[in-house]
């Protein structure tokens, strides 16, 4: 936990102030118990009214002083606590925006934003418990010890017995609670996750009667949490009553031993209350002290988490001697490319992948579900890294290229259509914030978009719902091709990026493509022909992931039964738009 205490130096300040208030609150504190027994032994035994009125107004003087520090130290470790919450959760966050794909896989999303929210939120607690609680009660212990000390040193004899029950109760609570608060944690990780994935189902839960099956896979989860959760919660509830107990044990000791003495003459009345007071505030302290243990597990837990986040280094970076401006025309060539998502196994994904696109080329890649059509277009803007082999534009290793240009200059419209809450002209506008309507509306326009949001009651002001809720597949489609048209891209990649759209509207875009995007390299995914026929290359993938037959449309009808099959099996379909030689 020591490693983020550099998001404590910018507010060194309320850092400072905080703990000086608490110190301050303390002595105040401490003063009270001896003001009380000048009250009894020079004021009640002697019947000294003014010194009773007199040093009455000095202890409620000391009093407000001691609540004016206290407000103020929540106040600094408030400021210095909240501050270090949120800039560690803009760390966190700046450090996931450097996660490749592979870290995403490693580390789930769910747990991701468990240790963004509530693992932050354990270390803010923490810091604000150290400048509060971890200030006062071991200030609150040695000042009550010392002070009881100075009244009766016989009397003190019952906190060396006592003190050490209260540490060893606190060493096994801490050695028995942390192993127990990483699995609460971990747990809250699967609930997280669970909920995470089914809200972003939740369509496909509906669509297939799968609320039941949602519910008993979220109920198992919750119930693990709550079992853990419980264990823990059990373990710590144990620490009050026994706490209590000996305190009280104590108190009972002190007034039993400590009324002999005033019997005796050799401690006075005012003495023994001060003494029992001390005894109270210190054990009282203690008891703080093993209250404040959950916060210390958590913390302990949390930051660890949190830290391997920090910690965790992303495979794609810049290397030191990565070039400049290098793409210029995109041309693409994929040399003895192999890969893999777990780099710990040897499953390969894709298997010595070799190939060229030439600059301004259009390139189609057809193939079977799961024969690594994504993963190899994933490979040219460095989503991963290949496992061996390389990938070069214009002649350079994209490991050499530094990544913010090298994806600037590749436009992508994903499988999966992700738009953000936001208005249209803020989604379409997403890789380039400065385009004017005018660009905007082009973009559109070459993506069959125009049309539809000019429909819209507020047209490019629309404001789309959590993942463009209000739109249709088809139409957050073209919306996902228009943002990657206006970035202007020297390469551009459609992962099946036209799937949700008929047939017609499909021919009208890649006709706009071939007039708007006439010197860019294109690469296309798709599954019907006629999204490929006009390509100048066309690969076909296996199920193992290796290049079966590439060339043009006629050389495939002519030579490859791949293509053959899939010809036929959509001829019928797409005849009208297919032109067979």
């Amino acid at each position: 936990m020591w490693k983020f205490k550099s998001y404590l130096k910018p507010y060194w300040l309320s850092s400072l102030l905080a703990p000086l208030c608490m110190v301050l609150e303390v002595w105040m504190d401490l003063l009270q118990p001896m003001m009380m027994a000048s009250i009894v032994n020079n004021g009640i035994m002697k019947g000294d009214l003014a010194h009773i009125q007199r040093t009455g107004l000095m202890m409620i003087g000391i009093a407000l002083i001691g609540a004016i520090a206290g407000v103020g130290c929540s106040i600094f470790s408030s400021i210095a606590s909240q501050n270090f919450g949120r800039d560690l959760r803009n760390s966190l966050f700046e450090k996931v925006q450097t996660f490749s794909f592979r870290n995403l896989d490693q580390i789930k999303t769910g747990s991701l934003i468990t240790r963004l929210t509530n693992d932050v939120m354990q270390m803010q607690t923490f810091v604000q418990m150290i400048m509060r609680g971890f200030i006062r009660s071991p200030l609150l212990f040695a000042g009550s010890f010392i002070m009881a000390l100075s009244i009766s040193p016989r009397l003190t004899l019952i906190l060396a017995v006592a003190t050490p029950l209260l540490f060893i109760l606190l060493v096994v609570l801490i050695r028995r609670s942390f192993p127990l608060f990483t699995k609460v944690q971990s747990k809250l990780d699967g609930v997280n996750s669970v909920l995470q994935e089914n809200l972003s189902g939740i369509r496909v839960v509906k669509a297939f009667v799968r609320a039941n099956h949602e519910r008993k896979r979220f109920g198992k989860a919750n119930e693990d949490y709550t079992h853990i959760a419980i264990k823990a919660a059990r373990l710590m509830a144990l620490n009050m009553p026994i706490m209590t107990l000996i305190l009280n044990a104590s108190v009972v000791a002190v007034l039993w031993y400590g009324g002999g003495l005033t019997r005796g003459g050799s401690l006075s009345t005012g003495d023994l209350i001060a003494f029992i007071n001390y005894v109270t505030q210190l054990l009282f302290s203690m008891l703080m002290i093993s209250n404040l243990l959950p916060f210390v597990s958590r913390a302990k837990v949390s930051s660890e988490r949190i830290n391997e986040v920090l910690e965790t280094l992303s495979e794609v970076t810049d290397h030191s001697h990565t070039k400049q401006a290098i793409i210029h025309s995109g041309h693409i060539q994929f040399k003895n490319v192999s890969f893999a998502y777990d780099t710990a196994q040897e499953e390969l994904v894709l298997q010595d992948i070799s190939f060229q696109a030439e600059a301004g080329q259009t390139l189609a890649i057809l193939g079977a579900t799961g024969s690594g059509k994504s993963s190899l277009i994933s490979l040219i803007p460095r989503l991963y890294d290949t496992t061996s082999g390389s990938v070069l534009i214009d002649g350079t290793d994209v490991k050499d290229i530094p990544l913010d240009h090298l994806r600037v200059q590749i436009g992508m419209a994903l499988q999966q259509s992700i738009l953000f809450t936001g208005t249209i002209r803020d989604n379409i506008s997403f890789g380039n914030a400065e385009a004017g309507q005018a660009e905007i509306e082009a973009a559109a326009i070459a993506a069959e978009a125009h049309d539809f949001i000019q429909q819209m009651p507020d047209g490019y002001n629309t404001v789309l719902g959590q993942k463009g809720v209000n739109l249709s597949g088809g139409q957050k489609q073209r919306i996902s091709i228009a943002r990657a048209l206006l970035v202007r891209p020297t390469i551009l990649i459609l992962d099946d990026s036209t799937s949700a759209v008929d047939l017609g509207t499909e021919s009208r875009i890649q006709k706009a493509l071939r007039e708007l995007m006439d010197h860019t390299t294109t690469i296309i995914i798709a599954q019907r022909i006629s999204s490929v026929i006009d390509a100048d290359h066309i690969l076909i993938l296996d199920d193992n992931g290796t290049i079966t037959a590439e060339g043009t449309h006629d050389e495939l009808l002519r030579n490859s039964s791949i293509y053959q099959d899939i010809y036929r099996s959509q001829w019928k379909e797409d005849d009208a738009h297919v032109r067979v030689n």
